[in-house]
């Protein structure tokens, strides 16, 4: 049986992360994936759908392209093309860590992983594709086996009528229309998506507003934004049944006014994640999930020794981004580093539709329900000479601080390309930074970044633009 010092179950944005950073610091590593390098993320979600919405946002600009002064005639938009495009980007990307396992001589297991206790050991079973199975030791284990979509129990999944996002992402041809289950990233930006290329689109969401994590004020905007789109919103609705057996979708819908019922070509079902965490042996070494996900202690370690879990598997945000940091910190702790733990209070959430939307830290509402007392500014993109020359005056930009200490609490953006701004205020929120702080950096001129500026100048009043 082959030892390892480490032995990584899965190789998304977690999984790769955690054998590249285990390779960099001298321990022979060994990485397990059943599917693509990069995981769910770089094939399947955060990148090809990225690819999908630039092709979107670049149709989009060329329909319009009278208001700056061209003029773009026959324009069509073909699917085929788009979706190649995206798998063309994923699969580069892919190849991209296929690359980095191979200089930094991570050993990659093509398979399906399970986990089984020998002695006080954990033994890791790699089943190929032909069957063939082949055990493996390592002193550490790190599941990083992620999510998949998860499924309303009357509408499941049939790839046909009622879609998963892996569905959403490859279509041979657009729907006349389609109805959308749920308003978080997922389904706010496919929605963008399809309605960007004609598709007749509902979008229904259970809670009172889209994108319901977000501040207010940010998820109002986008449902204006959505409409002006011709996107049809339906807040403080549930679906209480889908019926694929004539043509298309019919479904009843429960809402304020009472229950409607709507028809759709297909439905996409956009209601969340499961974790992977069935089938790979947590049984077998003793370690009980709670709702779904591995309970672990601040060092990412289970209740088995020398077994860790990072991502989706556990109780913490479900991002790329959370499972990269949540490697990292687990590798380096496991090399002895003592490396500062994860600031779960700094974490980024970046939604990508036309106008984008960003936030990190505390919002309004999030604030008010904590019982944390805030001073807000803010600084709408129509009084931005950039929006104003780019034609995108959609949206603002939200900084909430102490009172007291004049420390930055959070923020919450929406508009053109606020996904890139974000990290100017994560930056901060990690250096202890004040809002004096922020007004006191030249900021350069015109940019969509001045709104951050201008927002921290508002709070004390100051902003000049407003």
């Amino acid at each position: 049986m082959e030892k390892f010092d480490i032995i990584v179950i899965g190789a998304g944005p977690g999984g790769y992360v955690a054998a590249i950073r285990a390779a960099q610091l001298g321990m022979k590593c060994a990485v397990v994936e059943r599917e693509s390098l990069g995981g769910i993320c770089l094939n399947w979600g955060c990148i090809p759908t990225k690819a999908l919405l630039k092709s979107a946002e670049s149709y989009s600009t060329a329909m319009k392209g009278a208001e700056y002064g061209f003029s773009a005639e026959n324009v069509k938009a073909d699917i085929s093309l788009i979706v190649a495009r995206s798998r063309n980007v994923a699969a580069t990307m892919s190849k991209g860590i296929e690359y980095l396992f191979k200089k930094n001589g991570v050993t990659v297991i093509a398979g399906d992983a399970k986990l089984r206790k020998d002695g006080s050991q954990a033994v890791v079973d790699v089943t190929a594709a032909d069957g063939e199975q082949t055990s493996y030791c390592a002193t550490h284990t790190v599941i990083a086996t992620g999510a998949k979509a998860a499924s309303l129990p009357f509408a499941p999944i049939d790839g046909k009528k009622i879609l998963g996002y892996r569905n959403a992402l490859v279509p041979e041809s657009l729907p006349a229309s389609m109805a959308v289950i749920g308003s978080g990233a997922i389904g706010s930006e496919l929605a963008f998506f399809y309605a960007s290329l004609g598709v007749d689109v509902t979008i229904i969401e259970f809670m009172d507003r889209l994108l319901p994590l977000e501040d207010d004020e940010a998820s109002a905007q986008l449902s204006r934004s959505f409409r002006k789109r011709g996107i049809k919103v339906m807040v403080s609705s549930a679906v209480k049944s889908v019926d694929t057996s004539g043509e298309g979708v019919a479904l009843k819908v429960d809402t304020k006014k009472g229950e409607v019922e709507l028809k759709a070509d297909v439905v996409l079902s956009a209601v969340g994640i499961v974790p992977n965490t069935g089938g790979i042996g947590l049984e077998d070494l003793g370690i009980e999930c709670v709702r779904g996900r591995i309970p672990v202690d601040e060092h990412y370690k289970t209740s088995f020794e020398g077994v860790y879990a990072i991502g989706d598997v556990i109780a913490t945000p479900a991002l790329a981004h959370v499972a990269s940091a949540e490697a990292i910190n687990c590798i380096e702790n496991i090399a002895g580093l003592n490396p500062e733990p994860v600031d779960y209070g700094i974490v980024p959430s970046c939604t990508y539709t036309c106008p984008q939307v960003a936030s990190v830290g505390l919002n309004e509402r999030t604030a008010k329900e904590k019982g944390i007392a805030y001073k807000a500014g803010k600084f709408p993109f129509t009084a931005s000479g950039k929006a104003t020359a780019s034609g995108e005056r959609e949206g603002f930009v939200k900084i909430l601080a102490d009172p007291d200490t004049d420390r930055i609490l959070g923020a919450s953006m929406v508009g053109e390309n606020v996904t890139e701004m974000l990290s100017t205020i994560s930056v901060a929120m990690k250096m202890k930074a004040t809002v004096r702080d922020i007004m006191s950096v030249i900021f350069p001129h015109p940019t969509m970044s001045e709104a951050i500026m201008e927002a921290a100048s508002a709070i004390h009043g100051e902003a000049v633009h407003i």
